[in-house]
C-alpha cells in the first residue's frame, strides 16, 4: 500500500471519530440542558397535565392470635371522589350521586360548589353503591380503591386491639401502639390527561421505609371469647357497672385473654361513648381488698415472721386502732395464720402485718409489681398507689394489710398471683408474640422475661397450699373449685370511695377473685373483677363462678387433663342413693368391661367417662365439653394393648 493511501485512510478515521465525538457531545449537552438547566420549567409543564393529586391512606398489616386466626384485617372498599372545577352541571351531578349513594343531595352539592380541586364525596362504601357510581360515568367523578379496617370477631378483644380512624391511623389499643409497624406505604391518587386530553386516574405508591407488618399476639381467640361471654353474663346478672377478666400463662407471662365489659364494636366505634373504649384492665385502679392477703401471707412466710400454724386473736370481729374500729364479716377468736387467710379475717391480717412491719410489706408489694407499671406494650397503663411509710398513719397501715388504702390494676394483681404460681418468679407480661413482614420474615420476637425473684420456691408452695383451701368447703370461694383440678386463689370485696363524700361507699364494691390452676403444675392464672355488682357483692359469690367457668373451659381447650382421682373422689361424694334397677347405659358398660373391650362412651359426661376409664386403667385425652360424641379407638376394640382413649365432647344443642 502506498504512503498516500495510508494517509487518506487515517484522515477518514479521524473525520469519522470527530463526527461521533461531536454528536455525543451534542447529546450530552442537550441532556444537561434538559435535565439541569431547564429542569424546573419542564417539571412545571409535566405537572400542568395533572388534574389533582391526593394521598390515599395506607393499607395495614393483619393482627392474628397465637394460632394464626385473624383478629383485625384490611378489606378493599371503594371511595367516591370528585374534581369540582371540572364539573359544570353540579346540580344534576349531585342529584344522580345522591340517588346512587343514598345520601342527602344538599350535602353533595355543597361539596361540589367548593373551590377546591379535589373532594371526597363518600368514603369506604359497599360494592353495590360503588358499582352504581361507576355505571353513571359522570364527568369529574371517580372511584378510588381504599382499604377499611375490619374486626371479624367484632367485640372479641376490641379493648385490646383498638381501632383506626378514617385515614387508617391507629387511634386506640394495639392499633395505635404499633401503628408504625402495621401501617404500610401511602398511595397517591393522581388524575392525569392523555394526549387527547381525556382524564384518567393512576395510583402510585409513595416511597416508605418498610412495607406492612403483621402482629401475632399471645391471645387465644377461643379463650378470649369464653372469658368475655362468661364475664358479660356475670355483669348482666348482677347489674354491675362493668368488669374485667384476665387469663395469664404464669410460666411465660403471656396474656391469653383480656376481657372487658362493657363491650363495644370497633367496626362502628363512633356509635359508642368514649367511656366504652377504655381497656379497664390496665387503666382502672381499684383497692384490691382481701386479695392482698395472699401477698401479705407470702411476705410474712418469706421473712419467717409467722408460720401457717402461728395463731392470733381476732378479737371476735372488732378491733380498735387509731381511733377507728375494724370489723370482720364473721366473728373469730384465736385462729391460725392458715385460717386467717382461708376465712379472710381482716383483724387477723392486721396482726400478721404488724408483726411483719408496714415498711417491709410495702417493699414486698413493690417487688410483686404493685405501685409501678408492668411494662406491657399497651397505651394507658397506670401504676396504682401505695402510701409511703413516712405518710402512713396507724389506721392507714392497718388498712393496707387487708387491701384498703392502696390501688392496683387487674393486670398487676394477676401478674403478682402468677409470681406465686411460678415458684416466686415475677414475669413481665406481654401480648405481642412477634412482628412479621409481608414475606413472612420475623422482624421482632418477644420471649418470656423474668423481672425478678420475689419469693423462694418453698415459700411459694406453702402459700399455694393455703390458698388451695380457700376454694374448698369452709373457705370463701368454694364456687371457684373446678371438678378434676386443684385450684388455689383468693377472694376480695373492696369498698369504693364515693367521689362526692370522699368516704367509703356502703353500696359500691369491687368483687374480685384471682387464682391459679392446677395447683401441682400451674398453667393458668385467672383474675375476675366485677365493678359495682348489685345485691351480694362478695368476690366468692360474684367472681368465683366466672373463674370456674372460664378455667374449666380453658383447661379443656388447652388439653390439660384432669386428675382422674379427683374426679372419682368427687363422684363418690356426690353419688346418688342406689337405684332399684341399673340404667341401660350402666348395664351396657358393665357388659363391655366383662368382655374385655373398649366401652362405648357416647352420650356420657366427662366425669362418667373418666370414672369408667379409670376402672379399666385407661388414660383419657379429652377434647371439648359436654357429652361424648366420638372416641378413638372405636367401641368394641379389644382392651389388650390399649392404654389411651381420645374422646371428643360436645355440648348438646
Amino acid at each position: 500500500m502506498k504512503v498516500r493511501e495510508k494517509k487518506w485512510i487515517r484522515l477518514r478515521i479521524y473525520l469519522i471519530a470527530s463526527f461521533f465525538v461531536l454528536g455525543l457531545g451534542t447529546l450530552l449537552f442537550r441532556a444537561f440542558q434538559l435535565q439541569v438547566l431547564k429542569k424546573d420549567r419542564l417539571e412545571a409543564i409535566a405537572r400542568s397535565g395533572y388534574k389533582g393529586t391526593i394521598k390515599l391512606p395506607p393499607k395495614r398489616g393483619t393482627i392474628r392470635d397465637r394460632e394464626g386466626n385473624e383478629l383485625a384485617v384490611s378489606v378493599e372498599v371503594g371511595s367516591v371522589y370528585a374534581h369540582p372545577r371540572r364539573i359544570k352541571a353540579k346540580k344534576k351531578t349531585a342529584v344522580k350521586l345522591a340517588q346512587a349513594l343514598e345520601i342527602r343531595e344538599d350535602k353533595i352539592l355543597n361539596l361540589l360548589k367548593t373551590k377546591r380541586s379535589f373532594v371526597w364525596i363518600e368514603r369506604r362504601i359497599d360494592p353495590k353503591r360503588t358499582r352504581k357510581v361507576e355505571d353513571l360515568g359522570l364527568d369529574g367523578v371517580g372511584v378510588a380503591s381504599e382499604t377499611r379496617r375490619f374486626l371479624p370477631g367484632r367485640e372479641i378483644g376490641a379493648h385490646l386491639i383498638g381501632f383506626v380512624g378514617t385515614d387508617n391511623q391507629g387511634l386506640e389499643g394495639l392499633e395505635k401502639r404499633y401503628d408504625k409497624d402495621l401501617r404500610g406505604p401511602h398511595n397517591s391518587l393522581i388524575q392525569m390527561r392523555d394526549a387527547l386530553g381525556r382524564p384518567f386516574a393512576v395510583s402510585r405508591p409513595v416511597p416508605s421505609e418498610h412495607g406492612m407488618r403483621d402482629l401475632v399476639l399471645t391471645i387465644d381467640k377461643d379463650i378470649q371469647y369464653k372469658a368475655q361471654a362468661a364475664l358479660k353474663r356475670a355483669v348482666d346478672k348482677t347489674k354491675a357497672r362493668g368488669g374485667h377478666c384476665l387469663v395469664v400463662d404464669p410460666k411465660t407471662g403471656e396474656i391469653l385473654a383480656m376481657a372487658v365489659v362493657p363491650e363495644f364494636n370497633p367496626n362502628i366505634f363512633s356509635k359508642y361513648e368514649a367511656e366504652c373504649w377504655r381497656n379497664r384492665s390496665i387503666t382502672d385502679c381499684f383497692e384490691p381488698g382481701s386479695t392482698i392477703k395472699a401477698f401479705l401471707l407470702a411476705a410474712a412466710l418469706e421473712e419467717s415472721s409467722v408460720t401457717p400454724t402461728t395463731t392470733f386473736d381476732c378479737e371476735n370481729g372488732k378491733f380498735a386502732i387509731g381511733g377507728h374500729v375494724i370489723h370482720d364479716t364473721h366473728e373469730h377468736g384465736v385462729i391460725s395464720v392458715h385460717d386467717i387467710v382461708v376465712k379472710s379475717s381482716n383483724i387477723g391480717a392486721i396482726k400478721i402485718g404488724q408483726r411483719l412491719g408496714y415498711e417491709k410489706f410495702t417493699g414486698y408489694l413493690k417487688e410483686f409489681g404493685f405501685g409501678v407499671r408492668s411494662g406491657i406494650a399497651l397505651i394507658g397503663e397506670r401504676s396504682g398507689f401505695i402510701r409511703s411509710p413516712r405518710k402512713a398513719r396507724p389506721v392507714d397501715r392497718a388498712n393496707l394489710f387487708f387491701g384498703q388504702g392502696m390501688t392496683a390494676t387487674s393486670l398487676q394483681l394477676a401478674m403478682a398471683m402468677a409470681a406465686i404460681a411460678n415458684e416466686g418468679r415475677l414475669m413481665k407480661p406481654f401480648v405481642v408474640k412477634r412482628i412479621v413482614s409481608e414475606s413472612g420474615k420475623v422482624i421482632k420476637e418477644n420471649y418470656p422475661e423474668m423481672v425478678r425473684r420475689v419469693l423462694s420456691a418453698e415459700t411459694a408452695r406453702k402459700v399455694t397450699a393455703i390458698l388451695e383451701d380457700v376454694t374448698a368447703d369452709g373457705g370463701t370461694a368454694p364456687k371457684a373449685a373446678i371438678e378434676g383440678y386443684r385450684v388455689a386463689g383468693k377472694t376480695g370485696t373492696s369498698q369504693k370511695v364515693d367521689p362526692k363524700t370522699r368516704r367509703y361507699s356502703r353500696s359500691k364494691y369491687v368483687a374480685t377473685f384471682v387464682g391459679l390452676v392446677p395447683v401441682d403444675r400451674p398453667r393458668l392464672v385467672i383474675l375476675v373483677a366485677v365493678d359495682e355488682p348489685k345485691g351480694n357483692a362478695y368476690g366468692g359469690i360474684v367472681s368465683a363462678p366466672v373463674f370456674r367457668e372460664v378455667g374449666k373451659w380453658a383447661l379443656n381447650h388447652l388439653r390439660i387433663n384432669p386428675q382422674v382421682r379427683l374426679v372419682q373422689e368427687k363422684g363418690e361424694v356426690e353419688k346418688a342413693p342406689p337405684r332399684p334397677e341399673l340404667s341401660e347405659d350402666v348395664k351396657r358398660i358393665a357388659l363391655e368391661v366383662r368382655s374385655g373391650i373398649v366401652p362405648d362412651f357416647s352420650g356420657l359426661g366427662m366425669r362418667a367417662v373418666l370414672k369408667k376409664a379409670g376402672s379399666l386403667g385407661l388414660e383419657i385425652v379429652a377434647e371439648g365439653s359436654g357429652l361424648a360424641v366420638e372416641q378413638m379407638p372405636e367401641p368394641g376394640t379389644p382392651l389388650e394393648g390399649v392404654k389411651r382413649v381420645e374422646v371428643t365432647f360436645r355440648s348438646p344443642v
